[in-house]
């Protein structure tokens, strides 16, 4: 894996409705998603990769989701830093993530 490679990039986040949850995602662009994928090397289960996240003055530990349909990766939001950052369904937020 690329050591410490930093990515920024602004997306929507959206509702992704499950059966029991409502998970909610911004979805990394498909360039930032190859560079990742390349230098991801081994990955977690399901194809995860482990990264560190900021929005705002928020940050935290997490992993991105492959999404086979799109190519790209999904980065979930969990609620504490959805209302840390008054973040809500629709809105385009900044993110910086960083591999490795």
């Amino acid at each position: 894996m690329e050591p410490d490679a930093s990515h920024s990039f602004e997306a929507e986040l959206w509702l992704y409705p499950g059966e029991k949850a409502a998970w909610h995602f911004l979805t990394v662009p498909a360039d930032i998603s190859r560079r990742i994928r390349f230098f991801a090397g081994s990955t977690n289960g399901f194809g995860s990769v482990r990264v560190r996240a900021r929005i705002g003055e928020t940050r935290w530990e997490t992993s991105l989701f492959p999404d086979k349909a799109s190519g790209c990766y999904f980065l979930p939001l969990k609620a504490d830093v959805r209302r840390a950052e008054g973040i809500t369904t629709g809105d385009r937020v900044r993110v910086e993530l960083v591999t490795g």
